[in-house]
């Protein structure tokens, strides 16, 4: 997400080159693109360790370095590797912590890395009144049955759940689809192609129901999100605020909905002294569905293999759906274009249909193969 966005704002400026380097890819591709240069360098701690211990990237003409959750990176242990790249990287440079809390391991990294710092702190996007929160008492082994009580009733278009354990992420998952459900899990476990592919499916609206950790889901930002479920109460109160904080954004409105065990009710009593409400409880039962249907996204996406690599532009693909194939662009949603791959959302009606069209006309000039994402 953060290169995309780079890429996104230095359209304006010309040949700015920006490089991703992430663990889960090979490492010769991104060898060889260092070898080049670039501009801005996007990465995991892990994997800019690695490229430095073997000569392949080189900080000497670095001068601006930031460190994106870093929160989140001390509490997944990454101080050492933060320390690591640090000490590459030249005295004299301007330094940016981003961070959604502010705990003493952050002030003291501050202090160890920073001279003067100054402290911005942004507003929030949304205002509480914007969010309605709702706590459902249930017994533990309702949990993951639960979840789908709940979309059967507010039947939001795009919901994130979340999980306290990767384990759980699958399980629901597993359940979610056995119920007719479009849901997709996001873990620490995926390599970065299947979680880009993911995440691109939940952002285009091709996937109803997206289930993830607190540490996968870190960073997210999707527009529109109308629901955040708490399948497992965060014993955390800041976590339960930074979640549900995903929706209601703006001007729109968004559900925030917990499932709870009698053994939790300590934890939502905490919440509700941190966020200074009083939790408003519901039972399951009290639920009615007018229609038992599953949700079915309104959009499907189809995989074309040829990216940024080969010069394809997200102009050039639409300009092969609305010409050729004879589409509307109506039919065609959000284009993501990656160094492999170019992504497009079509209307669920016609993505095979499109998929066949495509595969016999041309992209920029050239045949494609083209294939549709399904869960």
């Amino acid at each position: 997400q953060v290169t995309q966005e780079i890429r996104r704002l230095a359209r304006a400026e010309d040949n700015i080159k920006v490089l991703t380097l992430c663990g889960g890819t090979t490492m010769r591709p991104q060898r060889d693109s260092l070898a080049h240069g670039a501009h801005v360098v996007v990465g995991t701690p892990g994997r800019i360790m690695d490229h430095l211990e073997r000569g392949s990237l080189n900080l000497d003409g670095l001068n601006t370095l930031v460190l994106d959750e870093a929160d989140r990176m001390l509490d997944m242990g990454f101080h050492d590797d933060i320390v690591y790249v640090a000490k590459h990287c030249p005295a004299e440079r301007q330094t940016l912590l981003f961070s959604a809390t502010y705990p003493p391991a952050i002030a003291a990294l501050a202090s160890r890395f920073q001279r003067n710092p100054q402290e911005v702190k942004l507003r929030e996007q949304h205002a509480d009144s914007k969010i309605r929160q709702r706590f459902y008492e249930i017994k533990h082994d309702e949990r993951l049955q639960a979840v789908g009580v709940l979309l059967k009733h507010y039947r939001p278009v795009s919901t994130l759940a979340f999980c306290n354990t990767k384990q759980q992420c699958r399980d629901l998952v597993e359940v979610l689809q056995a119920q007719g459900f479009h849901a997709l899990t996001l873990n620490g476990d995926m390599d970065q192609r299947e979680r880009d592919q993911v995440l691109i499916q939940f952002a285009n609206r091709s996937c109803s129901v997206l289930v993830a950790t607190d540490v996968a889901a870190r960073g997210l930002d999707i527009a529109r999100l109308e629901a955040v479920i708490n399948v497992d109460v965060t014993p955390d109160p800041e976590v339960h605020i930074h979640r549900i904080g995903r929706t209601g954004r703006g001007d729109e409105d968004g559900w925030a909905l917990s499932l709870c065990s009698p053994a939790d009710k300590r934890r939502v009593a905490a919440l509700g002294q941190q966020m200074d409400t009083e939790p408003e409880w519901h039972t399951l039962g009290s639920l009615q569905s007018g229609n038992d249907a599953p949700l079915v996204p309104p959009m499907v996406t189809l995989q074309i293999l040829g990216g940024r690599k080969e010069k394809i532009r997200p102009g050039d693909v639409l300009g092969a759906l609305t010409g050729e194939a004879g589409f509307t662009r109506e039919q065609v949603g959000k284009i993501t274009v990656t160094d492999q791959s170019t992504y497009v959302a079509v209307v669920r009606d016609i993505a095979g249909e499109a998929v066949r069209r495509l595969g016999r006309g041309k992209v920029k000039g050239k045949t494609v193969k083209v294939r549709a994402l399904t869960d």
